[in-house]
């Protein structure tokens, strides 16, 4: 019981965090980003392209792991069941 706590506590605190704070961009995302603000105005309007883009990293990166751990996750329960069980 008390590691369902503990899970549900990371969790809390996890989606607490400011987007800013998790929401990390590649170095190349953050160099397009970056040279593309001199240029003013984009797309009609003052735009915060560089948070549109970070947020779309951190989707694409979360989904694989997210589809993987659904369907993998009897087998991957029953590997921590045999790793807590195992003597040595």
């Amino acid at each position: 019981m008390g590691h369902r706590i503990l899970l549900l506590i990371l969790l809390a605190v996890v989606l607490l965090l400011p987007a800013d704070a998790w929401a990390q961009g590649c170095a190349m995302c953050k160099a397009v980003v970056q040279s593309g603000e001199s240029g003013g105005r984009i797309f009609g309007g003052e735009q915060a392209i560089g948070k549109g883009l970070n947020s779309g990293i951190l989707y694409l990166m979360a989904v694989p792991y997210l589809l993987l751990f659904l369907l993998l996750r009897k087998k991957i329960v029953a590997f921590f069941k045999e790793f807590a069980g195992a003597q040595g």
